[in-house]
């Protein structure tokens, strides 16, 4: 695979293709006049502190990156170091992806407008988009942000019921807008003196791992589910009905949660004689992150289907566009409501020529099944430093989107904040890129871009074991080799379970091809 780095705001224009070697990459990019000033890292600080919100926070606050070029799973600083980005699923397909970028810079050199005139454009896109989902999932409402499509899956939810009350997960996170603050207990449950909206219930989140209901209870999905139904009781006897039931097809904020199979059907089942519709988030894990599937709503299996279907990140390569799917029914309902539906920039011309060629992309270089192989090899490497390391708690996840909880005990489920961060940092030092997060902060989180190869998880898998080696040691913690057993008994159930339900297919086929496939070069 060759790749280019962009010529735009260059004077002369110069590409440099991916055989070049990062440093004398990087040097030729600097011999390039560049049309815009290049500042000091001390001066673009300063000026970030003065003129941007000082609640938009920044990685590595007391030593940020100062990022000035990527492409393909490759961060670059301003001084041309290279850092290996474990952390962007918005780059779906792969920083700066020469396909993505030609054809957003020579639609934008032909029209961009808005859907009020026809163009060819947003109709193929959305042809195109639709035949990834099932049949019943045909109306597209195209958007800019995955915050955008959720408010909007809301406002589509109320008109076509005429209930107001939402169901949503514990530790979830839909967005950043009013409606969505009130349904991310994510985000609301940080604020001290907030009231939580009299229309919003929250569910306890399916995870098997810390939840309410775990591995070893004989059916977490029904267990998980009746709570749910517990809830839609509730708001029928005070003379209410559900407008909708939310949730992330898997929660990434919440730490990596994977729902036990057959949870969302039950669920749904609910929410539909409560008078409600079921919404799946996709913003997070959508366009065949999961490997084994496109959506990963999908993973429940054939008999599950959503009203309701959100996307947004990965969908435009990093190009700000979402879309809300739904059924010709929830469509109607909205127009039957007599106001019009306009949006200002969603499904122009450049953008659906964007999202086409992430389409494209993902198909031509087979990018769903290198998630399938290189996800399922990166988890087979983290299972192995389980055995390890008992700071490991929990393994969980599907193609490229992997959890790894760390804890300080095992029985307890004690989290590993601390040594979370202390693992993230470390990391940072040795030029891979890699988050935490979860209600404790103590989940390493893995949805690097698609083109990530066995030799990327080679080499962060490598770093973590060393990493925390020498974190162990500093505690004293040692493996309890008979945990280690019950806990890996528990997980094949499991896993077992899913498989009968259509969930990830474990096989390691293709892994070997995946290891010798061409690596990108920098």
């Amino acid at each position: 695979m060759w790749w280019t780095l962009p010529c735009a705001r260059v004077t002369p224009c110069r590409c440099i293709s991916a055989g070049t070697d990062g440093p004398r990459a990087f040097s030729l990019l600097h011999e390039i006049t560049m049309s815009v000033e290049e500042l000091e890292k001390k001066k673009t600080i300063d000026l970030r502190k003065k003129y941007i919100g000082p609640s938009c926070k920044i990685f590595f606050s007391h030593d940020p990156i100062k990022i000035v070029q990527a492409k393909g799973q490759y961060m670059y600083d301003e001084k041309g170091q290279r850092y290996l980005d474990c952390i962007n699923n918005v780059a779906h397909v792969g920083h700066c992806h020469p396909e993505v970028v030609k054809a957003g810079a020579e639609q934008m050199g032909f029209l961009n407008t808005n859907t009020r005139f026809l163009h060819d454009n947003l109709v193929l896109y959305a042809q195109r988009l639709q035949a990834t989902l099932p049949d019943k999932l045909s109306v597209c409402y195209f958007v800019n942000s995955g915050s955008e499509a959720n408010d909007l899956a809301l406002r589509l939810a109320w008109h076509y019921t005429g209930n107001k009350d939402i169901i949503t997960l514990e530790n979830a996170y839909h967005g950043h807008v009013s409606s969505l603050i009130d349904i991310s207990p994510y985000k609301f449950h940080q604020l001290s003196d907030a009231e939580q909206n009299q229309f919003v219930h929250v569910a306890p989140s399916p995870d098997v791992y810390r939840g309410k209901y775990r591995t070893d209870h004989p059916d977490a999905a029904t267990a998980y589910a009746d709570d749910v139904k517990d809830i839609t009781d509730n708001v029928h006897k005070k003379g209410r009905k559900i407008a909708a039931f939310i949730a992330e097809s898997l929660q990434s904020c919440g730490g990596q949660v994977i729902p036990p199979a057959g949870y969302f059907q039950q669920v749904a089942e609910h929410v539909h004689k409560a008078g409600g519709v079921f919404i799946a988030d996709e913003v997070q894990v959508g366009f065949g992150r999961v490997g084994s599937h496109f959506w990963a709503f999908q993973l429940q299996g054939d008999d599950f289907v959503p009203d309701i279907v959100t996307m947004g990140k990965p969908i435009g390569n990093g190009h700000p566009m979402s879309c809300v799917v739904t059924t010709r029914e929830v469509a109607e309902a909205l127009m039957s409501s007599g106001m019009e539906y306009f949006n200002t920039f969603g499904g122009n011309p450049v953008s659906c020529a964007i999202g086409l060629a992430v389409l494209d992309v993902i198909e031509k270089e087979d990018l769903q099944g290198n998630a399938l192989h290189v996800g399922q090899y990166l988890t087979n490497l983290l299972e192995k430093q389980k055995e390890k390391h008992p700071l490991i708690g929990d393994i969980r996840g599907r193609g490229l989107f992997v959890g790894v909880e760390l804890v300080k005990d095992r029985e307890k489920l004690t989290p590993a904040t601390a040594e979370a961060l202390e693992v993230i940092y470390k990391l940072k030092e040795q030029h891979i890129l890699l988050s935490a997060d979860g209600p404790h902060r103590n989940v390493l989180k893995f949805k690097p871009p698609l083109c990530f190869t066995t030799e990327d998880a080679d080499l962060v898998v490598e770093k973590i074991d060393l990493i925390l080696k020498e974190l162990e040691e500093a505690l004293g913690l040692k493996v309890n080799n008979s945990l280690n057993t019950e806990n890996e008994k528990r997980r094949r159930k499991l896993s077992t379970d899913e498989k009968e339900h259509g969930g990830l297919n474990n096989s390691n086929k293709g892994v070997e091809q995946t290891k010798h496939r061409k690596r990108m070069k920098t």
